[in-house]
C-alpha cells in the first residue's frame, strides 16, 4: 500500500489480506493500519480467528483495543474479568489490561480487532 494519503475511498477484500499468526496465537488478517494503508486514520483494524479449544496467549497492549465478535463462542479474560462472548458482542480492553480469549465453541471464533492508536510490536507484551 502507498504511504501517500488516499484521496478517495477504498474497498478492502478480506480474502486479499495476507493471513499471519500474531504473537498471542490468533490468526490475523490486517485490513487497515495507520502507518501502512495510506488512509487518514490513527488506528489499526484486523480480522482475527481462533480455533476451537484454543486460548490465545495472555498479553497486554499499551493502547486500548476493541473486539467485535462476528461468529463463534468464546470466553474473554480481561485482568480479573472472565465473561462469555458471542456474535454481536463488543469488548473494550483498556490500555495495559492483561487479556486473552478462549474459543469455547465447535467452530472458529471470528472477531474484528481495532487498536487505537494503531498496533505496534513494541506496544505489546506477551506472557
Amino acid at each position: 500500500m502507498s504511504s501517500m494519503k488516499l484521496k478517495t475511498g477504498r474497498i478492502i477484500k478480506l480474502s486479499k489480506c495476507k493471513p499471519f499468526t500474531s504473537g498471542d496465537g490468533c490468526r490475523l488478517r490486517e485490513m487497515l493500519h495507520a502507518a501502512k494503508s495510506g488512509a487518514a486514520i490513527r488506528y489499526s483494524l484486523a480480522h482475527a480467528t481462533v480455533r476451537p479449544g484454543v486460548t490465545t496467549l495472555p498479553h497486554r497492549l499499551r493502547t486500548s483495543e476493541v473486539y467485535y465478535i462476528l461468529s463463534g463462542r468464546g470466553r474473554m479474560h480481561i485482568d480479573s474479568l472472565s465473561k462469555p462472548v458471542g456474535p454481536g458482542d463488543t469488548v473494550y480492553i483498556p490500555p495495559h489490561a492483561r487479556q486473552c480469549i478462549t474459543n469455547t465453541g465447535r467452530g472458529k471464533l471470528a472477531f474484528i480487532c481495532i487498536v487505537d492508536p494503531a498496533w505496534r510490536a513494541q506496544d505489546e507484551e506477551i506472557f
